[in-house]
């Protein structure tokens, strides 16, 4: 396959009205400039996996419609926890306040920079499981990856429960119960993981190598910003409880995002920005 045979491969009419999905899915960030990337971005995956699936169903296997009814329990789950998060505690609502700049008011064109980047970049995270259903693939891949996906799921449920208990039961203590004795961030490590599946997913089915840099690209991406996302949340623990020594030994002993790699520490690792 030629590089012109490979551009037109990567870009079917369809992905962009997957596009226009994500975009118009994303763009609740217009109302809170934070949705952009948090409860926009559930709604957005969801929609996609929808899009999908209406437009290839016909032709699917089942495991390839298991893994759009994967990305949209992903999406939904993602985005309904946010917002009752949001809704339910007020030390969330300050730390969104925070990281929007304490409620000072955005430019309209770095809103609109910001959805556009966002709305593409989702369509390069679900690229794989898009390109299979185009292309009309099925294979061993689509099970291996929605397997992960489902496993990945059902991690970061689980470790966002096991934090809102322990909030909840003590909103000013670090938690380390249950996956958080493993790993400081395993809802993050969750994300990663499903996004491994769903990178998976699309192996046998990419056909061309536009295809695959998008589809790595997505990858690439996104657990980019889990990383980012880690070092944000270190920082901010720091700050609230580096004076205590049960924090301070627990930051020694258990990794910040990949449990048994022996990396605490994302502070000064300077090409991750927060």
């Amino acid at each position: 396959m030629d590089t012109a045979q490979a551009v037109q491969a990567a870009f079917p009419s369809a992905i962009w009205i997957v596009l226009a999905v994500c975009a118009v899915l994303s763009a609740v960030g217009f109302y809170k400039f934070v949705y952009f990337l948090s409860v926009g971005y559930g709604f957005a995956v969801s929609g996609a996996g929808v899009a999908i699936w209406i437009l290839y169903g016909p032709s699917m296997g089942v495991w390839e419609m298991i893994l759009c009814l994967l990305l949209l329990v992903y999406g939904i789950r993602l985005g309904g926890f946010l917002l009752w998060r949001e809704i339910k505690s007020a030390s969330y609502r300050k730390t969104l306040n925070e990281a929007t700049g304490g409620g000072k008011p955005i430019p309209i064109f770095v809103k609109v920079v910001i959805w556009v980047c966002v709305a593409v970049m989702y369509v390069l995270q679900v690229s794989p499981v898009f390109y299979r259903a185009a292309n009309g693939e099925s294979g061993g891949a689509s099970i291996a990856g929605a397997v992960l996906m489902a496993l990945a799921l059902v991690l970061e449920s689980l470790a966002d429960k096991q934090k809102s208990a322990a909030k909840k039961e003590n909103p000013h203590r670090f938690c380390d119960r249950g996956l958080y004795k493993w790993v400081r961030c395993p809802n993050y490590l969750g994300e990663i993981l499903f996004w491994t599946g769903v990178l998976i997913s699309g192996v046998g089915a990419l056909h061309g190598w536009v295809q695959w840099l998008i589809a790595v690209l997505g990858y690439v991406l996104i657990v980019y910003v889990m990383f980012s996302g880690a070092k944000r949340l270190e920082v901010r623990q720091n700050k609230n409880y580096g004076d205590d020594p049960e924090y301070r030994a627990y930051t020694k002993k258990t990794p910040i995002l990949i449990p048994f790699i022996p990396l605490y520490h994302l502070t000064d690792v300077k090409f991750i920005v927060v």
